[in-house]
């Protein structure tokens, strides 16, 4: 089948530009970027991907130098516009300004005019327009024969064209949403390219032969959350080998919502579904989880309790052997963000991907139908098999639960007063800059007004990480109008922080619903801190998430009244003093905090 093929240099977008191509209505896949020219001579175009090095470094990924000679469109992303630009002869060097998230680029004038728009591959309608950037290192010497089509205020070849090979560079992302015509300016590369066509139609027909395949004559044990990934899978596999051949495993761990193992049994029950099992293994997690504190070893023992837990149950119930397979409804993010591909940067090991997960697909006892999907894509191919709207459009939930919620630490990290607006907190997080890992502070921000956000304030949200390496996260203090003298209180996971966290999560939820913003927030992480205002106490963090994918995201603008309720509510629990809302996008932030 003619493709257009992207070569990964190791971006976090690699699968999310794929996508992007497949929306487009053209079949799409990936290769490693370093594919030779000679295997890539029939394809239709190709795309070369974003990635977390600096095309400077001696161990950066490389591509076959003669693709660039291959008679086909080709579009360069970030990293692989730098690094074409570099083969072709242009030259790359740090910017003097890293830019992440959202920056405005303008349209260059005087441009030839080019064969599918009239004018450039931005030939959206805007003179200049926001577009989502992620990256250090920039172009300053174009290759011969290029013209610069756009530039930012901080990179001044944001983009570059030569329009008769037809190769385009583009140093901002327009395979995400947030930047603005992104789809088209895919659609027009598109349209420069002969490719065979693709839906998510097509991915159920050609995915229910492919389980056919992997599964044979055997059977699959699937750990279900409730969640629509896990869920979905569970139904496509009932639908393609029969629910006689599958049986469904749900593990309370004590990390769960509140009332979700009792909710997510009588959902499932009401749709049919009477192969699942429950299992409260609570006391082991709590167990595991004592005095542990890094975030990499608790996702690590979460995802090996699962797998314990798993094969004692199997046991029990006479599920294990070779006739088993292990079901997952593991989804794309889960694996790029654990280093999934051979040069992507490890933001977080997912409970489903922990080192015994891994052995076991490299063996091919597991099986994954989800595993190629994004988050809108997995709820569209819900609606196709049939499942209830409610269902389908959950909030997404992580696997390992509120232990990704509940931060943990037995010593307070800085925590020291940085500006007259506000103070990092005494504790670090999970972000991602550049296609790589952060593990960086907070910046809490404070005012009269601790409801009220400004619009300078979001400004200065997607500022302030761009500016300042000690930070990626900005938080706005829904609880204080003055900074907070942090007290802080060691603490790891246990069932008491546990229930706590999840009286404040049920809080949110509640007022979600009331105020009918449920269905237009895409996740609302709760987190909970160790640390508060006085001795003993913790705070809560509010994260409202708007997103497609789980790939990029944006802060979710909530109205102040409702912002305020939901303080005063949480503020009234036994144990929290301190509420903060985090204003951050994806990137510089992760949506978790761990």
């Amino acid at each position: 089948m003619k493709s257009i093929v992207i070569l990964d240099f190791g971006g976090q977008y690699a699968h999310l530009i794929a996508r992007r191509v497949r929306e487009a209505g053209a079949f799409s896949e990936i290769r490693e970027a370093g594919t030779p020219a000679d295997e890539l001579k029939d394809v239709a175009g190709l795309i070369l991907s974003g990635g977390p090095a600096s095309v400077s470094d001696s161990d950066a990924p490389k591509g076959d130098s003669k693709i660039l000679e291959l008679d086909v469109p080709i579009l360069g992303i970030c990293y692989g516009h730098q690094w074409m630009t570099q083969e072709l002869g242009g030259k790359v060097k740090p910017g003097k300004t890293k830019e992440y998230g959202k920056v405005e680029v303008e349209i260059q004038a005087d441009e030839p005019a080019h064969s599918v728009s009239g004018g450039t591959l931005l030939n959206i309608g805007y003179p200049s327009f926001p577009v989502w950037m992620s990256h250090g290192d920039e172009v300053i010497e174009m290759p011969k024969d290029f013209w610069c089509t756009a530039s930012s205020g901080d990179c001044g070849i944001a983009a570059m064209e030569d329009t008769e090979k037809r190769i385009y560079g583009l140093q901002f992302h327009p395979e995400v949403k947030h930047t603005t015509g992104g789809d088209k300016i895919i659609e027009y590369f598109v349209r420069e390219c002969d490719a065979e066509r693709w839906s998510v139609e097509d991915y159920e027909k050609s995915i229910t032969e492919e389980i056919e395949k992997q599964v044979g004559d055997r059977k699959v044990f699937m750990l279900v959350s409730g969640g629509v990934d896990s869920t979905v899978a569970f139904t496509l596999l009932d639908k393609v080998i029969g629910a006689d051949r599958v049986q469904g495993l749900l593990v309370d761990t004590g990390l769960m919502r509140k009332n979700e193992v009792k909710n997510t049994k009588e959902a499932l029950a009401k749709i049919g579904f009477d192969n699942l099992h429950v299992e409260d293994a609570s006391e082991l997690f709590f167990e595991r989880l004592d005095g542990v504190y890094e975030p990499e070893r608790k996702r690590e023992i979460i995802g090996n309790a699962f797998l314990e837990v798993q094969a004692e149950v199997a046991k029990e119930l006479k599920l294990d052997g070779p006739e088993w397979l292990l079901g997952q409804g593991t989804i794309y993010p889960d694996t790029i963000e654990t280093g999934g591909t051979k040069h992507s940067d490890k933001i977080k090991t997912h409970h489903n991907r922990v080192e015994e997960v891994q052995k076991m697909i490299e063996a091919g006892r597991v099986i994954e139908p989800l595993k190629d999907l994004y988050k809108d894509e997995v709820r569209e191919l819900g609606e196709i098999l049939g499942l209830p709207h409610d269902l389908v459009w959950r909030h997404p939930f992580p696997g390992p639960g509120l232990g990704v919620r509940i931060l943990c630490a037995d010593e307070a990290d800085v925590g020291r007063k940085t500006s007259d607006i506000g103070s990092l907190l005494p504790i670090k997080s999970v972000g991602v800059q550049g296609d790589g890992r952060t593990y960086r502070h907070a910046l809490a921000v404070f005012s009269d007004n601790p409801c009220e956000v400004t619009e300078e304030l979001w400004k200065q949200s997607a500022d302030i990480p761009n500016k300042n390496q000690e930070i990626n996260r900005v938080l706005k203090c829904t609880s204080h109008a003055e900074p907070v003298e942090y007290k802080f209180t060691p603490g790891f996971i246990n069932r008491e922080r546990a229930d706590l966290l999840r009286e404040a999560d049920n809080i949110v939820y509640e007022e979600m619903h009331s105020a009918n913003l449920y269905e237009g927030i895409w996740q609302f992480p709760v987190v909970l801190l160790p640390f508060g205002a006085s001795e003993g106490q913790q705070s809560i963090v509010l994260r409202p998430i708007e997103s497609i994918d789980a790939m990029t995201a944006n802060s979710a603008h909530l109205p102040e009244k409702v912002l305020k309720q939901m303080t005063d509510r949480i503020l009234s629990l036994d144990g929290i003093d301190v509420v903060f809302y985090d204003l951050t996008s994806k990137p510089p932030g992760t949506i978790e905090w761990e």
